[in-house]
């Protein structure tokens, strides 16, 4: 058996120039003999075979973006559970060296499921918009200027593929032969996905990192941005883990596939903190962050995410969601009493002097 590279030890841009594509100064890809954008349909009428060369680039592009976590944005990348034994598989995630020790605030971010890994919102927007489309780099970037901490969690590193021969199959195969000369190359083998302990969800993932780190930070000030499926692991843990009511300052859900009722019930107090710290940039035609209204009145405010393209609504949302996160965690008594003024007698007979 032979296990196959997981997460993050090839080189993604040593990996990139090998397959002819590069990312530009602008962050864009490109041929590297052409400067033409990814071609999907390169080999003409094999689609499985342009399918399987579009999984490749989305390999190399991963572990491109797990050097550029570390090398442009200073993160570490830290593997998980700690306890693996050395001929264990792995997953990780990443974290700035001040995450668990900066006391001002720490930022959480999430992202939908699918073949996304840490960094990455959207890995087609990636290769046809860029990396400041399609990865969270913006986001890591003000979350380390202007909050301190930052960690970027990796839920869709669940499993590790092993090749295993099958003896059945081979022998299937071998009796199935006309000629005995192929014996040789009758071997066949499958592909098996073996979980990651503590990590074989990324509801499991995010309460895993929640335990040993997250909750384990010295700032009391946490928030989390989310996209998509992360909204719905995000509400998971709200319901596993209260503690994080009282952690949690702010939660951005952008297009988010959580679902409040089903997920918290009757829960009247969880119900009350969503809809006091949470906001959602759901899909519209309406301007940027207009409000679009609540469908359930247990849900969050709901504001526009500026497009109605699932993929690009993580990068159309970033100024505004910033703009909330400062907002959401300046003190609640000092905004009301900014807001409010005492009215008495005297302050009546004041406006209104008599003669």
């Amino acid at each position: 058996m032979a296990w196959l590279v997981s997460c993050g030890k090839s080189d993604g841009a040593k990996c990139l120039e090998e397959f002819k594509y590069y990312f530009n100064k602008e962050g864009e890809l490109r041929h590297m003999d052409t400067n033409e954008p990814f071609v999907f349909n390169y080999y003409k009428n094999e689609p499985e075979r342009n399918h399987k060369r579009y999984q490749v680039l989305g390999h190399m592009i991963t572990q491109y973006v797990y050097e550029l976590l570390e090398k442009e944005c200073d993160l570490q990348k830290v593997h998980i559970p700690l306890d693996a034994q050395s001929d264990e598989p792995q997953s990780c995630f990443f974290m700035s060296k001040e995450a668990l020790t900066n006391p001002l605030s720490l930022i959480i971010l999430l992202q939908d499921y699918g073949v996304v890994r840490a960094g990455q919102w959207v890995q087609k927007t990636i290769i046809h918009h860029g990396l400041d489309r399609g990865t969270q780099i913006p986001f890591i970037k003000i979350a380390k200027k202007e909050y301190g901490g930052v960690i970027v969690l990796n839920p869709n590193d669940n499993f590790i593929e092993m090749k295993v021969e099958e003896p059945e199959l081979t022998l299937i195969k071998k009796e199935s032969s006309l000629s005995t000369e192929n014996d040789q190359d009758t071997t066949v083998c499958s592909k098996r996905l073996i979980p990651k302990r503590c990590c074989s969800t990324a509801e499991e993932h995010t309460i895993y990192v929640w335990d040993h780190f997250i909750s384990k930070s010295l700032t009391k000030k946490i928030a989390f941005i989310t996209h998509g499926y992360g909204g719905l692991t995000f509400v998971d843990l709200l319901m596993r883990r209260k503690e994080v009511m009282s952690k949690v300052f702010a939660v951005a859900f952008i297009d988010s596939k959580h679902n409040t009722q089903h997920q918290v019930g009757n829960d009247a107090e969880v119900q009350d903190w969503i809809q006091k710290h949470c906001r959602s940039w759901i899909l519209s035609s309406k301007p940027l962050d207009r409000p679009t209204g609540s469908v359930l009145r247990m849900d969050c405010p709901r504001v526009s995410a500026g497009t109605e393209n699932h993929e690009l609504a993580p990068s159309l949302s970033l100024q505004p969601i910033f703009r909330f996160l400062s907002r959401s965690s300046e003190p609640k008594t000092n905004a009301v009493t900014s807001r409010t003024r005492m009215v008495t007698r005297s302050t009546v007979r004041n406006k209104n002097p008599t003669k």
